[in-house]
């Protein structure tokens, strides 16, 4: 095992090695490695792992290795069956999405489509897992004037009206009647008689759905499923003054396509070995707080308590003869870094000093720890 920090013979600490260990799940299966790989990409290249285009690595290649007990997924392409009515495309893929697995394969999936996993069916000739696409119908909705191309799982006129939250109040009719059934291409009209409307087309951005994922390190991301924006139109009565619009009032929003969510697993995973635990509790941080501790520093300076701003890739044994001022020092990279003489006057080499000085600075100007983190994780600095 790699440590941050290491309390040498004396009470004196030694510094810690480029080198972190990672935690490697490949198809489940656990690995325990000790590596200098500065990336994920860099380690996965060096490892005989044999991958294929279709295998996804999570989290991304580019994703910096700057800390312990660091976790990484390798998830391999298995063959799933992707059937849209009579069409069955047999593709080669690690997705965890049915929406994605069915892109993947080639197919155009609209937002009002519904992509299911689901087993395979003897009767059909199909082996193994499958994912099962019900396509919406294609329609044409012309709203108060307003032609507008839309899909609809619905099954009949009604059905559609009350899928896309359209009322019939007020006067308003809608033509064929509600209990017509849906056909592809059919063109349907929303009226609204003796008023004088307009509608504009707007977008309804994509939601963002995180989930906690046990399979990944604290503060680590991975993206599940790409999000797309949905379309809306808003309508509106429009009040006249000689022919001159003088005010409108929105009477109506419409979602015309529901937007696709943004899915996102977040890491859960707090792992942080020993030595660090042991510094920062000397340094008076409560427990709870060490997981955002750790993910600062992490990748402040990799827990290097002699480093200054630049240094990349190892962990100077000393002190610098010179620490310039307008540089940062130490494990939070205080800029000066005498200005953790606040703490001690040994804030060159002790980390337990600079780890009170970083534990004064967190709770002053951001209020918290899980503050000084949030702020880190948005902007890439403190």
């Amino acid at each position: 095992m790699v440590a941050g920090v290491i309390w040498a013979h004396g009470g004196r600490p030694s510094q810690p090695s480029n080198a972190h260990v990672v935690f490697l799940f490949d198809s489940g299966k656990q690995e325990t490695l000790d590596t200098k790989a500065a990336t994920v990409g860099e380690l996965v290249n060096r490892l005989p792992l044999h991958l294929i285009a279709q295998d996804i690595v999570e989290p991304a290649t580019d994703t910096p290795i700057v800390e312990d007990n660091f976790r990484i997924n390798i998830y391999r392409a298995r063959p799933v069956t992707v059937v849209e009515g009579s069409t069955k495309i047999v593709t080669l893929t690690a997705q965890k999405s049915a929406r994605q697995v069915a892109e993947q394969a080639g197919l155009h999936i609209n937002p009002e489509d519904i992509a299911t996993f689901a087993q395979g069916n003897l009767a059909q000739n199909i082996i193994g897992e499958q994912v099962i696409v019900s396509p919406a119908t294609p329609i044409t909705l012309n709203l108060y004037g307003s032609q507008v191309p839309t899909y609809t799982q619905a099954k009949t006129i009604g059905g559609m009206l009350q899928e896309k939250h359209i009322k019939l109040e007020n006067g308003v009719s809608v033509s064929p009647a509600s209990d017509t059934k849906i056909t592809p291409g059919m063109l349907i009209f929303v009226l609204n008689p003796g008023a004088q409307v307009a509608t504009v087309e707007g977008t309804i951005p994509a939601p963002l759905e995180d989930i906690a994922d046990s399979s990944l390190s604290f503060g680590t991301t991975a993206v599940r499923q790409n999000g797309m924006a949905g379309k809306k139109i808003d309508t509106y009565i429009i009040t006249t003054d000689k022919n001159v619009e003088v005010s409108r009032e929105l009477i109506q929003e419409i979602v015309v396509q529901d937007p696709v969510p943004q899915i996102v697993a977040v890491g859960t995973v707090i792992d942080i070995d020993s030595a660090k635990i042991k510094l920062m509790a000397a340094a008076g941080i409560p427990s709870s707080d060490f997981q955002y501790v750790n993910y600062v520093l992490s990748r402040e300076s990799g827990w290097c308590a002699t480093k200054l701003q630049g240094q990349a890739g190892y962990c100077p044994p000393n002190a610098p003869g010179d620490i310039p001022s307008y540089l940062g020092y130490g494990l939070g990279q205080a800029t000066p870094g005498y200005k953790m003489a606040s703490n001690g006057a040994d804030w060159e080499t002790n980390p337990v000093t600079q780890l009170e000085w970083c534990n004064d600075y967190a709770l002053t100007r951001y209020g918290s720890w899980a503050a000084a983190y949030e702020h880190w994780a948005a902007y890439s600095n403190w």
